[in-house]
């Protein structure tokens, strides 16, 4: 229970304590925007090391050599924990924005610092809203702003590995033109979920396989993407479960 309170006690902190930071970055923004995009990844990856430090977390990565480290790309995961995008936002090697839930538009400093790093609020309920999160979307990957997304939609708290991925979310990167980065996770739900409200320290499994070029795709193969992307991370998924 000590790792939940410190981890919390940590981000209300960071939260409260940010707030002249971000009236910096905003300025910072107005005159060097690209300054300020790496600021801001610089801050907030550090506050997500502590966080992970704090929880005792072990992490194995594997395949961070896939990730183009010169253009945008399309990160496409699945999702078991809200540690997930802590672990996979403090590898990020540029501006990366994450697609999330519209309900995390209600909290200010957090939303601020959100829109800082070009994450994107998703309705589900609302299909002509949606379609223009995915336009912006592909407007910042196109900016060279690398996004994440996890196409189950919310977090799998199934007995289940995966729940359906949405098809739709891939469109992000055959509109812009990125590679895609399937991304799977592996036992990030023992670090928090089964545990509630217990924090623990676990081993995840983290492994980025090779780029996907939808651009260099037949007509045929482009269909057929979603199931490409979604076996991909599947056969991943079990093959790391021995490692964990």
């Amino acid at each position: 229970m000590i790792r939940f309170i410190l981890v919390a006690a940590f981000l209300g902190l960071f939260l409260i304590c940010s707030l002249p930071i971000l009236l910096l970055e905003w300025i910072i923004g107005k005159f060097n925007m690209d300054f300020k995009n790496k600021s801001s990844l610089a801050i907030v990856k550090w506050a997500f090391r502590v966080c992970l430090f704090i929880a005792g977390t072990k992490v194995t990565v594997i395949g961070e050599e896939n990730v183009p480290k010169d253009e945008a790309v399309l990160y496409v995961g699945n999702h078991r924990s809200y540690f997930d995008i802590l672990l996979t936002y403090v590898r990020v090697p540029r501006p990366c924005g994450y697609i999330a839930k519209k309900e995390m538009f209600r909290y200010p400093i957090l939303r601020r610092w959100m829109q800082f790093l070009h994450c994107l609020f998703l309705d589900r309920d609302n299909i002509k809203e949606g379609l223009k999160t995915i336009l912006e979307g592909i407007e910042k990957l196109k900016s060279g702003i690398s996004i994440c997304i996890f196409p189950e939609g919310t977090r799998n708290k199934t007995e289940e590995d995966f729940l359906e991925f949405k098809a739709a979310s891939l469109k992000l990167a055959d509109k812009s033109g990125c590679p895609i980065i399937p991304m799977v996770l592996n036992n990030t739900d023992e670090i928090f979920e089964k545990h509630m409200p217990r924090i623990i320290p676990a081993h995840v499994v983290i492994e980025y396989t090779k780029p996907i070029y939808p651009n260099q795709l037949s007509k045929e193969e482009k269909k057929n993407l979603n199931n490409m992307v979604v076996t991909q991370i599947k056969e991943t998924y079990y093959k790391n479960k021995a490692l964990v």
